[in-house]
C-alpha cells in the first residue's frame, strides 16, 4: 500500500491535517484540495514541519472547490488517485439550521462532482467522512451502526443524504467500494503542539470554545443545555482524539486497498464512552491549571440529550480502537492553546 497516492479533499483542515500527517508517515503520496473556507495554508506548512522535509516531498497542495468541476478535473487529468479521502464539508449545527442552503450547497453539491471526476478516471475507491449526527436522537445508546439513521438538523442531514448517495452510487456500480466513517466528537490535537483545531469566528464545537476561554480571547464557556437526564444535567457526548481518528481512517483505506467486495460500508470511529460537556470542562481545567467560567444557557435545537458510540465493528473489521483517553485530549489540547493563543495566526487580526 506504501506509494499509492491519495487524495485528501479538506485535507487543511482540522481532521485532514492530523490524518495526512498519518498517511505521510505510513508512506503514502497525498494531494490535498481545499477551499480554504475554514482552514489556512500555515496549518499545510505545520504538516510539514510535523512530518519533515524528506516525507514533504510526497505532499501537494491545492487550492480549489469541489463544488467548481474545473478545479477536480484539473487534478485527476494529471495525478491517477488510488483512492479519495473525502473531508470538505461545512460542519456547524448551528449554522446549518440558520442556513441551510449554504449546506445544500457546499456538501450536497461538492461531493456530488466529486463522485462525477472519479468515476470518470476510474477512481473508485473513497473513505468518507460521516458524522455521528445520522443517528439523531438515538432510542437507545450506544449507537450500533445498523440503526436507524435520522437526522435531527440541516448538517446532519447533508451527512445522512450523503450516505444514502453513496449506497445508491455503489448498489448501480458494484466496482465501488466505499466506506463510511460515522464520527463521533473529535477533539484534541497533535502531540508536538503544532497542530489543531482553529475554528473562524466564535466556536461552534466544545473544546476549542473552552481552550479560547483558557487562552483568554473569551471571556466565558456558554453550555448549552443544564436540565438534559444526565448525571450532571449536561449532554453526554463520545469525545475521540484526533490522533485516533487519523489513525482510523488509514486502517479504513488499508481496508478498502485489500479487501475485495467491500460494498458501501459504514463504522462508527468513537471511543465507546459517554463523557458529560462539565466532566469535560472539569478535565480541561485540570489539564491546564486554569479555571473556565461556564454560563448556563438553555437547550440549542437540534441537540441530542446523549450519544456514544459501539466501536465493536471497527475493531473487529479494521482492527482499530481508540487508544486515548479524556485525560490525554485535553493534554494535547492545552498544549496546542497554549503554544498558539491565537490558532495558526501570530496576533489577532485587526
Amino acid at each position: 500500500m506504501a506509494g499509492q497516492t491519495i487524495l485528501v479533499t479538506g485535507g487543511a483542515g482540522f481532521i485532514g491535517t492530523h490524518t495526512v500527517v498519518q498517511l505521510l508517515k505510513e508512506g503514502f503520496k497525498v494531494s490535498i484540495i481545499d477551499n480554504l473556507d475554514n482552514s489556512v495554508t500555515e496549518a499545510v506548512d505545520r504538516v510539514k514541519e510535523v512530518v519533515g522535509p524528506q516525507l514533504s516531498k510526497n505532499l501537494e497542495f491545492n487550492l480549489g472547490d469541489l463544488r467548481n468541476k474545473d478545479d477536480l478535473e484539473k487534478l485527476f487529468s494529471r495525478t491517477k488517485f488510488d483512492a479519495v479521502i473525502h473531508f470538505a464539508g461545512l460542519k456547524a449545527v448551528g449554522e446549518s439550521v440558520a442556513n441551510p442552503r449554504r449546506y445544500f450547497d457546499n456538501n450536497l453539491v461538492g461531493t456530488i462532482n466529486l463522485y462525477e471526476v472519479m468515476a470518470k478516471y476510474n477512481c473508485k475507491k473513497m473513505v468518507f467522512s460521516s458524522s455521528a449526527t445520522v443517528y439523531g436522537q438515538p432510542e437507545k445508546i450506544p449507537c450500533v451502526e445498523d440503526f436507524n439513521l435520522m437526522a435531527m438538523n440541516p448538517y446532519g442531514r447533508t451527512k445522512l443524504f450523503l450516505e444514502e448517495i453513496a449506497r445508491d452510487i455503489q448498489k448501480a456500480e458494484p466496482e465501488w467500494s466505499i466506506i463510511l466513517l460515522r464520527y463521533f466528537n473529535p477533539v484534541g490535537a497533535h502531540e508536538s503542539g503544532k497542530l489543531g483545531e482553529d475554528p473562524r469566528g466564535i466556536p461552534n464545537n466544545l473544546m476549542p470554545y473552552i481552550q479560547q476561554v483558557a487562552v483568554g480571547r473569551l471571556p466565558e464557556l456558554n453550555v448549552y443545555g443544564h436540565d438534559y437526564p444526565t448525571k450532571d444535567g449536561s449532554a453526554v457526548r463520545d469525545y475521540i482524539h484526533v490522533m485516533d481518528l487519523a489513525d482510523g481512517h488509514v486502517a479504513a483505506l488499508r481496508k478498502i486497498s485489500t479487501s475485495k467486495d467491500i460494498g458501501c460500508i459504514a463504522y462508527n470511529l468513537g471511543t465507546g464512552c459517554g463523557t458529560s460537556v462539565l466532566e469535560m470542562v472539569t478535565a480541561f481545567e485540570k489539564a491546564s491549571g486554569k479555571k473556565i467560567h461556564v454560563k448556563l444557557c438553555p437547550r440549542r435545537p437540534g441537540d441530542a440529550t446523549a450519544v456514544y458510540a459501539s466501536t465493536e465493528k471497527a475493531e473487529r473489521e479494521l482492527g482499530w480502537k481508540a487508544k486515548y483517553g479524556v485525560e490525554e485530549m485535553c493534554r494535547d489540547q492545552w498544549k496546542w492553546a497554549s503554544n498558539n493563543p491565537w490558532g495558526y495566526q501570530s496576533k489577532p487580526e485587526k
